[in-house]
């Protein structure tokens, strides 16, 4: 067999093969005798058909899973294609969002500012009403009926509406007149109310101190430093409490006369005596008035000296005016006995050191004695009364004087021998030896004594002499 022949060929290009290294033919044989079976002849006249039979069903399903492939593509080709159709609605709102951003952005920026102008305003209000306007609870503190008791809030509100009150002149002198003026009309409406509950108030308390002995509350101390801003209704509540104090000093007065304490029997057992009983009634008055000054110092302990200082006198005079009547008609009694000229001396000098005393209580220790600046002035004055009287006891002791110089010098007898003194002259002098004693303890004036001296000499011994000068050069 020649080279040339292609069959030849062939077989040796078949016998010079490798099949061990060739591994596509060895994996092509292994797959070959998977579905080759016998090596039959009609097998193998059929292997090419089966070859191409199994090729085709591998393309068969190599097109199936293809087909698939394809189908999964597409359903991806379908979702991309709508994520592009988001992506580009996505973007086109995007887009009109940006431009609507940039109105919105504009629009806050010019809120902004606005808020910002706004919060400045609203602290500006702020702090306007907070200095020019009350709480609610300040309003309705004022506003409560008179016969709620009155606290630390009431006060507070009180001063805040006047300190207001005070502040408000500013808005008025500036531009801002008509709040100016409206807060200062709101402000005096609510000081009048705040004022009326305040008298009302004071006035209802004034007329409970009643008691023998009063404590006065610090309440009341500030209620009336409080009314000092209002004199009138200062006065009024001032008034009040001397007709509460006055009645009270009144019973205290008749009861001391009549029922007597734990501690001292009732006055009038001693109405024989009328030194002691006279000195009992006006040492009792001085007593009480000594304490009545007390309570009303710590009753104005808090408000102005200037607004106060003249009323203490007339207050003070009202509420002593109702021991004047049953004094004065006792002493009187005890006068229409004629007790006799050295007790009335006595009785004359004891109402004048009282009354000395008690007006330094009534003005204070000092010497002024003005008159206040009340309109209404009282019916009885115990000043006045104390001094009546006392001038009244000095008019019947000369009286009396003057009748027991007429009684002695009446029948006067002779001398006897031994030229010593009778005995009217000697009671005479015993009765001025008496007197003159009494005038050393009298609280009168030199000059007064003096004046005393003159008169008594006079009418004792004056009668006894030819000339009065006589007695006169003693001095």
């Amino acid at each position: 067999m020649t080279e040339g022949n292609p069959l030849s060929r062939k077989i040796n290009k078949i016998l010079e093969m490798r099949l061990e290294s060739d591994r596509e033919l060895v994996e092509a044989l292994k797959s070959l005798s998977s579905f080759f079976g016998e090596n039959s002849l009609r097998n193998r006249k059929n292997l090419k058909s089966v070859i191409e039979r199994r090729g085709l069903n591998i393309n068969k399903e190599f097109l199936n899973d293809f087909n698939i492939l394809k189908d999964q593509i597409e359903s991806i080709r379908s979702d991309v294609e709508n994520m592009n159709a988001c992506c580009t609605d996505m973007t086109e709102r995007l887009k009109r969002a940006k431009g609507q951003t940039q109105s919105l952005i504009s629009n806050t920026s010019e809120l902004r500012k606005e808020g910002k102008r706004i919060e400045m305003c609203e602290e500006a209000a702020a702090s306007f009403i907070k200095k020019f306007q009350l709480t609610p609870t300040q309003e309705r503190v004022l506003k409560a009926a008179p016969t709620e008791p009155l606290d630390d809030d009431f006060f507070a509100a009180l001063a805040r509406v006047q300190e207001i009150h005070s502040k408000v002149k500013i808005l008025v002198r500036s531009n801002q007149q008509t709040a100016g003026l409206e807060i200062m009309e709101e402000m005096a409406l609510y000081q009048e109310k705040g004022f009326e509950r305040l008298y009302r108030w004071s006035q209802s308390q004034t007329r409970s101190l009643t008691q023998e002995e009063i404590e006065v509350s610090m309440s009341l101390q500030r209620g009336m430093a409080a009314l000092s801003e209002r004199p009138i209704l200062l006065r009024y509540t001032l008034d009040e409490y001397a007709i509460a104090r006055k009645s009270t000093i009144v019973r205290g007065f008749i009861d001391g006369l009549t029922r007597g304490t734990r501690s001292q029997k009732p006055i009038e057992l001693h109405s024989h005596d009328p030194l002691r009983y006279v000195g009992d009634m006006v040492a009792w008055i001085h007593q009480t008035s000594a304490g009545e000054r007390e309570n009303l110092t710590q009753l104005i302990k808090k408000c102005p000296e200037h607004l106060v200082q003249d009323h203490k006198r007339e207050i003070m005079k009202k509420i002593m005016e109702g021991v004047c009547r049953p004094l004065k008609m006792r002493v009187e009694q005890i006068l229409v006995s004629e007790p006799g000229p050295v007790t009335l001396y006595k009785l004359s000098n004891l109402l004048q050191f009282y009354t000395q005393t008690i007006q330094n209580i009534i003005f204070c220790h000092t010497s002024e004695t003005t008159e206040g600046t009340s309109s209404e002035k009282p019916e009885y004055d115990i000043l006045e009364t104390l001094e009546e009287l006392s001038e009244l006891c000095k008019k019947m002791f000369f009286n009396s004087l003057s009748f027991m110089s007429q009684k002695f010098t009446a029948n006067i007898s002779k001398p006897p021998l031994d030229l010593s003194c009778n005995q009217t002259l000697k009671s005479s002098l015993i009765l001025l030896k008496e007197i003159l004693s009494v005038q050393d303890g009298s609280i009168l004036t030199i000059e007064n004594k003096r004046n005393d001296f003159n008169k008594v000499l006079n009418l004792i011994l004056g009668k006894f002499c030819n000339k009065r000068s006589t007695f006169r050069n003693i001095m």
